[in-house]
């Protein structure tokens, strides 16, 4: 008999990040953490590292960007469809310093066929440091086969 699991969008959620994890070397070999994964939100964290830092000794906007970047993908990557970024915009507020523990936060602000738009909001401590708006694009394909998702 062939059943097919029957999972909830949080169970979804967790096995679309698990799949991209595992092929997701330029997250973890930046030492980023995924904190939180739910359908259409994400949290990734990372610490600055010395070799993250710029000229000003303050944390390279790139890392920033890529931090938040990262966090938009799993957020839009979360219900079983493969996203890609279509656009990323990112406005720095305050300088990361070595040694911070950056907190990106994702979440879905609208999804509609195959586009979507989120927002993350990257922090240290009580402090943001940077705030992010990503459009996604949905692509052929999905992370988990043969499954049935509850609506």
């Amino acid at each position: 008999m062939n059943v097919k699991a029957t999972l909830s969008p949080e169970d979804v959620a967790r096995a679309c990040a698990d799949a991209m994890w595992k092929e997701d070397d330029a997250s973890k070999g930046l030492g980023m953490e995924l904190v939180e994964i739910r359908p259409g939100q994400a949290v990734m964290a990372m610490t600055v590292q010395p070799h993250m830092v710029n000229g000003q000794r303050i944390c390279h906007g790139g890392y920033i960007f890529t931090l938040a970047d990262s966090a938009f993908a799993f957020a839009c990557n979360s219900r079983n469809d493969r996203a890609v970024a279509a656009q990323g915009n990112v406005t720095f507020i305050r300088p990361g310093k070595l040694g911070d523990r950056l907190v990106a936060t994702a979440r879905e602000i609208s999804r509609n066929g195959r586009s979507g738009i989120y927002d993350v909001s990257v922090t240290s401590g009580d402090s943001v440091i940077a705030e992010f708006r990503g459009h996604s694009r949905v692509i052929a394909g999905t992370w988990l086969p043969d499954t049935d998702i509850q609506a």
